[in-house]
C-alpha cells in the first residue's frame, strides 16, 4: 500500500495469522480472527484461493439486514440462518449478514483476465457461528463471525483499501 492509502482507514488481512486488522493511518482500531481459503493463496479463477495484493471494497451489501440473513447471488433470500435450514442444505457455502465485495487494484495480478478478484466474487462476509475461525476453511473469501462482519461493515466505506498479505509484517 502506498502512503496515501495508509493515511486514512484501511484493512490488512494476514493469511498466515488468520486475522483482519482495521487501521486508521498507523493506528490499529480493531482486530478480528477470520477464516481464509482452505486452498491457500492465489489469484486464478476457479482456484478457490484467497487472492493476495491490493484491493478495495467495491460494494457493501446488506445494510439494515438482520444478523444471520442468508444471501444468494448477493441478494437476501428472506431467510435467517438456523440449524434446520442448514440441515436442508448440506455442504452449502453460507454467506450471511453482510457482504463487502472486493475488487483488485493491480492489473494483471488481481484485476483483469482470469485473475480478477471482482469477477471471482471474493467477499469479506459472515458465516455460521459453528464454522471455526482462525483456520483456513473458505472457498476463497474471507469469512468472519456475523457480529464481527456487521461491526466492520458499519465502520468502513466503499473504496476502503484492503491489503491481503501472506504474512503481516506488523
Amino acid at each position: 500500500m502506498n502512503r496515501a492509502e495508509t493515511d486514512g482507514q484501511h484493512i490488512v488481512i494476514d493469511v498466515a495469522g488468520q486475522s483482519l486488522k482495521l487501521f486508521d493511518g498507523e493506528r490499529l482500531l480493531r482486530q478480528w480472527v477470520v477464516s481464509t481459503a482452505r486452498n491457500g493463496v492465489g489469484e486464478r479463477q476457479g482456484s478457490e484461493c484467497t487472492p493476495l495484493g491490493a484491493h478495495r471494497i467495491r460494494l457493501k451489501i446488506g445494510e439494515g439486514c438482520e444478523e444471520g440473513t442468508v444471501f444468494v447471488a448477493r441478494r437476501p433470500t428472506g431467510e435467517r440462518y438456523a440449524t434446520e435450514i442448514a440441515r436442508r442444505n448440506p455442504g452449502r457455502d453460507w454467506i450471511l449478514s453482510r457482504i463487502l465485495w472486493l475488487t483488485g487494484t493491480e492489473s494483471g495480478f488481481n484485476r483483469g483476465g482470469d485473475r480478477d478478484t471482482l469477477r471471482r466474487f471474493i467477499y469479506i462476509h459472515g458465516c455460521p457461528d459453528s464454522e471455526p475461525m482462525g483456520i483456513p476453511r473458505s472457498h476463497g473469501c474471507v469469512r468472519m463471525r456475523n457480529r464481527d462482519v456487521i461491526e466492520l461493515f458499519d465502520r468502513v466505506e466503499n473504496g476502503c483499501p484492503v491489503q491481503i498479505v501472506e504474512r503481516a509484517g506488523r
